[in-house]
């Protein structure tokens, strides 16, 4: 219990991560809008207004700044099962190439591990097109050079991975390395990840409409600026704090509906993408360093019927 009491003080002291750094600013000027408030109230200038409470209700406010923050929180946890599905699915994709396709040679053996580090560089590109980043060495190692010089000059790099990784699933089925069944089940997976690229496309190119965000902003500023003037009366000199700490509350919560809205970046709020991919890599290392024992019938050929001798 102490390491957790002490957990959760170093937490709620923690800067990295919080949104202070981006809010700070607004916060002091607030504040010391409030001490300025209380000074003219002290020189007998009639700054006391009461009634501007009723121009902004808070109730108002705190649902705008609530349906902002859920939105932001939607779209940040649809990024979050889209990448959990990207990694399901490609762990199931890599399991059932590399033991269902046939190896008749070393050739056909590299091949194999050759599309299935096409399917970790597919989640690396994917990272990479969402950050809008350039394809750089994280992809060189993981296909040929070929491959690599082409893929620079693609507009959507993990679309055309994913065209390799269908290509050569086509070509095992011409080669009757797959049968039809096989085939149909492994491109049903392929097709599931582009479909997650195009989610996470759709949460990056779909932001908080403009309108709504200005609106936004600007009552908080509004509620921000009146606030002194409501509260000078009964609170004296200590508006000027107070006016701080309600400013970081709103601020804070509009700060992190910011914040997460965009769930692919760099920041501490962000998916951690670098370590899904690393781990996405560990895995597929792990499954290339099994050997497979798989005594089946040719690919294309239909099993025999096996006659009933039961009595």
């Amino acid at each position: 219990m102490t390491w957790e009491k002490k957990q959760w003080f170093r937490q709620a002291l923690q800067l990295k991560g919080s949104v202070i750094v981006s809010i700070y600013q607004r916060v002091i000027c607030c504040g010391l809008f409030g001490v300025l408030i209380s000074l003219l109230y002290y020189l007998k200038i009639p700054v006391s207004q009461p009634i501007l409470g009723t121009v902004i209700p808070s109730i108002v406010l705190g649902l705008l700044l609530v349906f902002r923050t859920n939105t932001a929180y939607e779209r940040f946890w649809e990024g979050r099962k889209c990448w959990g599905s990207i990694v399901n699915h490609t762990r199931n994709l890599a399991r059932q190439i590399w033991v269902s396709v046939d190896e008749n040679s070393s050739t056909d053996r590299n091949d194999k591990i050759a599309v299935l580090k096409l399917l970790v560089a597919f989640a690396v590109a994917t990272k990479l097109h969402l950050r809008c980043e350039n394809v750089n060495s994280e992809l060189e190692e993981l296909m040929s050079s070929s491959r690599y010089f082409k893929l620079q000059g693609m507009n959507n790099p993990p679309l055309e991975i994913a065209f390799w990784i269908g290509d050569y699933l086509q070509h095992q089925y011409t080669r009757n390395r797959l049968n039809s069944y096989q085939l149909t089940s492994i491109q049903e997976l392929l097709n599931n990840l582009v479909d997650n690229l195009g989610a996470c496309e759709r949460i990056l190119k779909t932001p908080m409409p403009l309108a709504y965000s200005i609106h936004l902003k600007q009552l908080l500023l509004l509620y921000c600026v009146l606030l002194p003037f409501q509260m000078v009366e009964s609170l004296s000199w200590w508006t000027g704090l107070i006016t701080a700490l309600v400013s970081f509350t709103l601020f804070g919560i509009e700060a992190i509906g910011l914040e997460i809205e965009n769930p692919f970046g760099y920041d501490a709020n962000d998916l951690p993408l670098d370590a899904i991919c690393k781990t996405m890599k560990r895995n597929i290392d792990d499954l290339i360093s099994l050997s497979p024992d798989v005594r089946s019938p040719t690919r294309g050929a239909t099993p025999s019927p096996t006659l009933d001798t039961t009595p």
